[in-house]
């Protein structure tokens, strides 16, 4: 980066820098340049050396969820042992649909039940290039209905559903949302929160000439994931911003300033707001594209996360009053 005048610039918090001068300078072939399953292995393995350990929690409990191609695995994570009926939170994880599982998440998972104090399920939809789209959006979805539809599957009531994930599984968590909204399930979505979401428009936008190589997420890798997901890009299930925006559930959008993507997050939420849809946006500045997985390697992240979870708090306590008033008092048909 440079400024007016032709002096080097960076918009880079200290942490962040730190964490990208070594991870530029390692050795070596690059995610894009390994087999998936090697870099799969690699994935996991980071969340040991850059992510915060997964930390106390009363329920950590793994689950099968029934679909046509066999069982969908996913996990539950609560900071309590039994609770009230209330909302949970699915987690649709990131990886750009290649990489990702239930471990490499799990940190942040559990973090999001703690603080959130909400039951949490993460999803361990299928990956590509093994299962290309739509494999991963219908697996969220069968998910999503399987615990808004089958009362008393987690132990514990649900009242309503607050959709989250990042990066891919921001596309997914949006993707969900739209199919949910246009054929509700048992109980309403009461909120979507995309973490710096791929909405495969990247290269429209400033922030992908000026992001893409050097601040973690790189040009090559967004190919790589690209080309092994194999979605059609014409239809609203790969690129969400195609559909229609309006009756979206309340949303919480969070991008990384020196990501390639951040204009499709900052777009995203423009849409909503233009379609009445009831958003906060926020952005953290000077950070980097899967900051939420790289606590222990960028400390300044915790901020980031704590800031944006209590946003997210609001968000859900009225949307919850709101849904307990329509269902107390429904509109006439």
């Amino acid at each position: 980066m440079t400024n007016d005048d032709g002096m080097t610039t960076d918009q880079a918090r200290p942490d962040v820098r730190r964490f990208l001068d070594y991870v530029n300078a390692l050795p070596g072939p690059r995610t894009h340049e390994l087999p998936p399953e090697t870099s799969r292995a690699l994935f996991r393995q980071m969340r040991d050396v850059a992510d915060a350990p997964v930390g106390e929690l009363a329920v950590i409990r793994d689950l099968e969820v029934p679909a046509a191609h066999g069982g969908i695995r996913a996990r539950l994570y609560d900071a309590r042992e039994a609770r009230a009926p209330g909302p949970v939170m699915l987690f649709f994880h990131g990886g750009g649909f290649v990489l990702g599982d239930l471990d490499s998440h799990e940190p942040l998972c559990a973090e999001f039940a703690r603080v959130l104090d909400m039951p949490v399920v993460a999803v361990d939809y299928r990956l590509a290039p093994e299962h290309a789209w739509p494999a991963a959006p219908d697996d969220c979805e069968t998910v999503t209905r399987w615990v808004a539809d089958t009362p008393g599957v987690l132990g514990r009531g649900v009242s309503g559903l607050v959709l989250a994930g990042d990066s891919a599984g921001g596309t997914l968590t949006i993707v969900t949302a739209m199919a949910l909204r246009d054929r509700p399930a048992g109980v309403p979505v009461l909120a979507h929160f995309p973490i710096y979401p791929s909405l495969a428009r990247s290269q429209e936008f400033p922030s992908f000439a000026e992001f893409n190589q050097g601040y973690f997420l790189t040009l090559e890798g967004m190919r790589f994931f690209s080309e092994s997901y194999r979605a059609d890009v014409s239809h609203w299930r790969a690129v969400p911003t195609r559909g229609e925006m309006t009756g979206m559930p309340p949303a919480l959008v969070v991008t990384a300033s020196l990501d390639p993507i951040r204009d499709e997050g900052r777009a995203y939420a423009s849409a909503l707001v233009a379609a009445g849809v009831p958003t906060v946006y926020r952005e953290a500045v000077g950070t980097i594209h899967g900051f939420c997985n790289l606590r222990k390697a960028i400390p300044s992240s915790e901020g980031d996360i704590r800031g944006a979870l209590v946003a997210l708090k609001a968000i859900v306590v009225e949307a919850s009053a709101a849904a307990a008033m329509a269902q107390a008092d429904p509109v006439p048909a």
